[in-house]
């Protein structure tokens, strides 16, 4: 079965213990979608959390974050497989932009399917190649 959007921030909070007290601060502020949920907004959120820890050396908990990201694009139904590229990997490579961090700085938490979506957003936004697209299944 694959994952649906309802469990992404389960997931993501199992993994990454740390972004609870945010993400309750951003379900009270921004309310939620006709699914229940902001998705995209909690991608920033994750993204921007993610980015304080690496800013801070905190990196414990990337492991098992990332790993649930590569869970995302393997398993996630077509709504989470688009969500892990361009809610949470692209909003990740913002929020490192706008904190004058290295974009390869989470290269090496990054899974085989994760890397390849991560580079793809990269690519397209400097120009080089069209939006990456995922294989029709």
């Amino acid at each position: 079965m694959a994952i649906e959007r309802e469990q992404v921030v389960g997931l993501l909070l199992e993994a990454c213990p740390s972004f609870a007290d945010p993400w309750r601060d951003g379900v009270e502020e921004e309310g939620a979608d006709e699914g229940g949920r902001l998705h995209y907004v909690d991608a920033a959120a994750f993204a921007r959390h993610v980015t304080a820890l690496l800013a801070a050396g905190r990196t414990a908990e990337l492991t098992a974050t990332f790993a649930v990201i590569e869970r995302l694009h393997v398993e996630g139904d077509d709504f989470v497989r688009e969500l892990a590229t361009i809610g949470y990997l692209e909003d990740l490579q913002n929020a490192l932009l706008r904190a004058g961090l290295p974009m390869d700085l989470v290269v090496g938490w990054l899974g085989p399917e994760s890397l390849r979506w991560w580079r793809g957003v990269q690519d397209f936004w400097s120009g080089r190649t069209p939006p990456p697209v995922r294989p029709v299944d």
